[in-house]
């Protein structure tokens, strides 16, 4: 059908759904008024970034207005910030999974009762590079864990759920055709590993702990890229389990 749908029957029985950390609610907003035309989501970990985002889409569509004039969204939390320009929404999520699938949770949510069809979420920031020249853009053909799995770990309550981190195979593919008309940043395909921590998770040697050797690092390294892994960084598997689960069109 197109739509967002959310996989939580409990939902149903509420007088009112509060999305606590983007200061939304289905009583206190019109959600479908504000958001039913969205057919791009695009999200980052920086709610600077993101407001920059929103007003380089509003240049790009040719939207009146040079971008000054764009209000958060989600100015009654300091949580995430969140802008619109036309048919495109840009949204922070913060550092890490917890970050992440706390908004994107509330986002799906409010796509859900703003009764959206057709959404493509995307996902844009920096990551560690592995093995490719700085400055490149890596379209995520698959998401994997820190042992090079595709593969996200949910412990619900006291289980561990595994879900797949399946992300939209076209949609990467029309990315890197687009990227052929962008002359300025090498493009490539390529494995996203996602882990738990920006230190000890990723192999740096300047954190405050650190029990592994150089060697143990560069070896640690040397197999994620043998595994089809081009970049590092913490959000990509929650993002992609979420969106998959949900009917989102997702890439990273």
């Amino acid at each position: 059908s197109g739509l967002v749908h959310v996989k939580n029957p409990h939902l149903d029985s509420l007088e009112e759904d509060v999305l606590y950390h983007l200061a939304l609610g289905t009583k206190t907003h019109n959600l479908p008024a504000m958001f039913g035309d969205i057919k791009f989501v695009c999200v980052g970990g920086s709610p600077d970034r993101m407001r920059a985002f929103a007003q380089l889409m509003q240049k790009e569509l040719g939207l009146a207005g040079d971008g000054e004039e764009l209000a958060d969204i989600c100015a009654g939390t300091d949580r995430y910030a969140m802008y619109r320009a036309g048919p495109v929404l840009s949204i922070s999520h913060g550092m890490g999974i917890p970050s992440i699938s706390i908004m994107l949770h509330e986002l799906i949510k409010l796509l859900h009762h703003a009764r959206c069809r057709d959404v493509t979420i995307i996902r844009m920031g920096t990551s560690g590079g592995l093995g490719v020249e700085a400055g490149s853009v890596v379209i995520t053909d698959i998401a994997v864990d820190s042992s090079f799995r595709p593969r996200f770990e949910q412990v619900v309550l006291d289980d561990v759920v595994v879900r797949s981190t399946e992300l939209d195979k076209h949609l990467a593919e029309e990315l890197l055709a687009c990227s052929k008309q962008v002359a300025d940043f090498p493009t490539l395909l390529g494995h996203t590993m996602c882990t738990s921590d920006f230190y000890e998770g990723q192999g740096r040697l300047d954190g405050a702990l650190c029990s592994f050797s150089n060697e143990k690092k560069l070896d640690y390294l040397r197999r994620a890229y043998e595994a089809g892994v081009r970049n590092i960084e913490m959000e990509s598997t929650a993002f992609a389990a979420l969106c998959g689960l949900c009917g989102l069109r997702g890439e990273s």
